[in-house]
């Protein structure tokens, strides 16, 4: 039987209703680089060597309309999570910008490893942390 090994999540989803505040939020104050907006359907950022995909909820619940782009309907309901890795200063660096445009910090604290992680929300409430890698014992 053949194994399955994967390295890496190329993309991750998370789902905001309102995507001129979340292409504000991604974009001008996370600073991540808008790859491509299709009207109100979906918002993509790329994240280093991943994607950070941000759909409308309303608009990705619908059957495909083209044959040559077949992607199942798919949505979520609720808040979602996802989690940048960042170095320690780094985090020192996101917290003055998020203080700079004053974006409400829910947990700043370490792990039991000693890793420190960050928490916000975005425009939608989907949890944002910004976290050293070593929280999952991963090398920087």
């Amino acid at each position: 039987m053949n194994e399955i090994k994967l390295d890496g999540i190329l993309e991750t989803a998370l789902y905001c209703e309102n995507l001129n505040a979340a292409e504000i939020f991604y974009g001008r104050i996370l600073g991540l680089e808008k790859e491509q907006r299709a009207g109100n359907r979906h918002v993509f950022f790329r994240c280093g060597q991943s994607m950070l995909l941000i759909f409308n909820p309303n608009e990705t619940i619908k059957e495909p309309s083209s044959p040559d782009m077949p992607v199942p309907p798919h949505g979520s309901t609720g808040e979602g999570h996802v989690c940048f890795k960042a170095s320690a200063e780094e985090l020192d660096g996101i917290m003055e910008a998020l203080d700079e445009n004053d974006i409400f910090v829910e947990a700043d604290f370490r792990w039991p490893n000693g890793a420190r992680s960050i928490y916000i929300r975005d425009p939608a409430g989907n949890s944002v942390e910004f976290a050293e890698p070593r929280l999952w014992n991963i090398e920087d």
